[in-house]
């Protein structure tokens, strides 16, 4: 029996250095995608090979729901990374956007194994068990035990040791370790109560003001709560945590709108609570799945039957606590099949499942791989017909975007007659500098004295302000998460007249920074930035600021 384990252990081992073909689909255009509406150029319909991985082992992805990064591991341990990077979450010291997967320097004397990502911050794990993190680190989501440098654009070390996982939420960081009694260390924001502490950390800003602020929990904690337990699982919506322990008990905690931690209630949890239902009868096996949306939460129970809870459906009534997903079941996953691995975006799902690739949910940019001749968006699970007779390794799901891994045995042929998607290089339109180039020169050349005045007053302003355009600037970045960290219940529970989301208040919000200012010609803190600010990021303010706030 002994030496059976010990061959299955060996399988496994084997089983994990493997690699496949990446192939994603979803939105390209990185700079937009979250911050505009109606249909973006470059979408990849279909699932399609990136020319810079064609033909590498990658072995490992990862992304986020509220994330327009990606970063790949391949067999030897480099990283690569691309997406968005205006907060430096692509690690290559600079904050200019890639296409292309493209290798982190600074990683290559290291062996990376595992790697998150959130919003704007990358988290990798190390063959050594450390971890290093890079990208927007304001509320201590970086864990390198300071916020004194808001973005990091290198990687730094994470004051963690003997790490085996991590995962990112949208301003946070969970890492697991094999530390006996502090096997689940969390940092970053704790607005919601997702780092598990027991607290969120608000206080008001200044004695006269009500203005509420989270303070940032730079160094990772230890969750006690769990410090009697080992947590072998974990996985991170925006605001919410799902974790699973050695014996198969579900815990979450954080942000609880439309019923996402499972608990039959909206209220958030600010300590780990476990979920009643995967009890008694009902662990989870220790080959589960657990995955987290940026709405919802899922995990396979014993017999593979997959559970999911919170909001699945732009229509309909949400899901308040854990439901097998019967048509999941019923057409494409019957008895006997074996769901490799799943993750889920903002509002849609991939599923794994031996020699298919299922996927379902509300998409807009192609993510769901069903091609241009398929739907955009399903409510049920539908196979992707392209991936059909391919062995999925792994998954994973961000902002508008899916990657998949596929095992290159026996459908090389047909891997070959997939599109392959070459990108731009770096100097190819992603610098966004030259976007200042020539406004200035059009100044030079032919504006009137006056003008230029007007537009030198105007540059002033925005040097002066620059700090609070930047963090506004941040703040409008998240205006999908209108429908991410919903809203709706924020606002029937804790939010006030400075929260996301209404317009009236917006504008008497943005009339009140102007006024304040007194300057900048009706330019408000939600107006579209200076050529100086639009130089660092092509953003298109929302005008929507801050998250909601308790009243």
């Amino acid at each position: 029996m002994s030496a059976s384990e010990a061959e299955k252990k060996v399988e496994e081992e084997r089983e994990e250095v493997k690699g496949g073909e990446l192939l994603f689909c979803g939105a390209t255009c990185w700079d937009i995608i979250g911050r505009r509406k109606g249909i973006v150029d470059g979408n990849l319909v279909s699932p399609s090979r990136l020319r810079p991985l064609v033909g590498v082992d990658i072995r490992f992805v990862a992304s986020g729901c509220v994330s327009c990064h990606c970063v790949a591991l391949d067999v030897e341990g480099r990283c690569y990374t691309w997406g968005r990077n205006e907060k430096g979450q692509l690690g290559h010291g600079d904050m200019i956007q890639r296409d292309r997967p493209t290798v982190v320097s600074e990683l290559s004397k290291y062996k990376i194994l595992k790697a998150g990502a959130g919003r704007s911050h990358t988290v990798v794990v190390t063959e050594d068990g450390n971890s290093l993190a890079f990208g927007w680190n304001k509320h201590g989501q970086l864990g390198s035990g300071s916020v004194r440098n808001e973005i990091e654009s290198s990687p730094v070390r994470c004051l963690v040791s003997e790490v085996k996982h991590t995962a990112c939420g949208g301003d946070f960081t969970v890492w697991l370790s094999s530390v006996e009694g502090a096997s689940i260390l969390t940092a970053g924001l704790p607005q919601y109560g997702q780092l598990g502490h027991g607290t969120d950390n608000e206080y008001n800003s200044k004695d006269s003001s009500v203005r509420l602020v989270y303070e940032p929990q730079p160094r990772p904690r230890a969750i006690a709560a769990l410090a009697g337990e080992t947590v072998v699982k974990v996985a991170c919506g925006t605001n919410h945590t799902v974790a699973v322990d050695k014996n198969g008990y579900v815990y979450t905690w954080g942000f609880g709108g439309y019923g996402r931690l499972g608990h039959r209630e909206q209220k958030d949890e600010w300590v780990p609570r476990r979920v009643e239902i995967f009890q008694n009868r009902n662990l989870l096996p220790p080959d589960a799945i657990v995955s987290a949306g940026s709405v919802s939460s899922s995990c396979t129970a014993g017999g593979g039957q997959l559970y999911m809870w919170g909001k699945l459906k732009n229509t309909g009534d949400d899901w308040m606590y854990p439901k097998p997903l019967m048509d999941l079941r019923l057409y494409y996953i019957p008895c006997g099949w074996n769901i490799r691995c799943m993750d889920s975006g903002n509002m849609h799902h991939f599923v794994g499942a031996d020699s298919s690739c299922i996927s379902w949910g509300h998409a807009q940019n192609g993510e769901l791989g069903y091609g241009p001749n398929g739907q955009k968006s399903s409510a049920v699970p539908k196979k992707v017909d392209i991936l059909e007779g391919m062995h999925v390794i792994s998954v994973a799901c961000g902002m508008g975007h899916s990657m998949v891994i596929v095992d290159r045995a026996n459908v090389a042929d047909r891997l070959d007659q997939l599109d392959i998607y070459d990108g731009k290089a770096v100097g190819e339109g992603n610098e966004v500098v030259n976007t200042t180039a020539a406004p200035k020169q059009a100044a030079k050349k032919g504006a009137k004295a006056a003008e230029n005045s007007k537009k030198r007053k105007k540059s002033k302003d925005s040097s002066e302000s620059e700090d609070e355009e930047e963090e506004d600037a941040e703040e409008s970045d998240d205006s999908e998460d209108d429908e991410i960290n919903g809203e709706a219940d924020v606002k029937r529970s804790r939010s006030s007249g400075k929260g996301r989301g209404k317009a009236s208040k917006t504008s008497s919000a943005k009339g009140k920074g102007s006024a304040a200012k007194g300057k900048g010609g009706g330019r408000g803190r939600g107006g579209t930035s200076a050529n100086k600010n639009s130089s660092k990021s092509p953003q298109v303010k929302s005008g929507k600021r801050g998250r909601p706030r308790k009243s």
